[in-house]
């Protein structure tokens, strides 16, 4: 089901349909302020595997995981660094994807993380809606491997079809370019990929970023 966010109706009715479908284990697509994403419960590992399974993609590309709240963040980590605070408290909710060492109690699986996991808040109103009744989201650009990023729900649906329940519309979102993804798991923060969020802001906050280096898969 397809349902059109721009309606107040649709709308109410899309997110309670959004969240059951994620706490029955079941894929969504939700907007983000970037692109739209593919979504599945975090702590599902089925789940996780079915959004995979969907992209056409395998364990060794991670999914990113959305969350709804800042706070989330502290129940996900065993530390966080100093710059990954700042950079949070600068850029959440944004187009900002930060790479940090999980907690090892986390009963999750979303891919060979190599016990680290990308995070973000986005800043869309219907994505954070679902998010804080959902608890943190294994979600992926929405789009099969190596197809154009979606930037509707109704393109996503145009590739995936029915292995997704519900597809959230919103229309066209602020910005089709994805995240800004920094690593923060080594001593030096580093950016693994730019995008929506210019490195020259980020550094205004951690001036010893280094430079982009190999992409991370979104």
């Amino acid at each position: 089901m397809l349902y059109d966010c721009r309606s107040l109706t649709d709308r109410q009715r899309g997110i309670e349909a959004a969240i059951e479908a994620v706490r029955n284990g079941e894929l969504i697509v939700l907007p983000t302020d970037t692109v739209y994403g593919i979504g599945a419960d975090a702590f599902t590992p089925y789940a996780v595997t079915s959004l995979l399974n969907a992209k056409g993609r395998g364990r060794h590309v991670p999914s990113p995981v959305l969350v709804g709240s800042r706070h989330t963040l502290d129940g996900l980590v065993y530390t966080l660094p100093p710059a990954a605070r700042d950079l949070v408290e600068a850029f959440w909710p944004g187009a900002l994807t930060i790479v940090v060492e999980h907690a090892p109690s986390l009963q999750w699986d979303i891919g060979d993380t190599g016990g680290t996991v990308a995070v973000r808040m986005p800043l869309h109103p219907v994505a954070l809606e679902v998010l804080r009744e959902t608890g943190p989201m294994a979600v992926s650009s929405a789009n099969k491997h190596g197809q154009p990023a979606a930037t509707t729900a109704d393109e996503a649906r145009d590739q995936l079809g029915y292995a997704v329940r519900v597809y959230l519309e919103a229309g066209p979102g602020p910005d089709s370019v994805p995240s800004t993804i920094v690593d923060l798991t080594g001593d030096v923060p580093t950016v693994l990929r730019e995008g929506a969020l210019p490195v020259e802001k980020l550094r205004e906050v951690v001036p010893d970023l280094s430079p982009a280096g190999p992409a991370r898969e979104q």
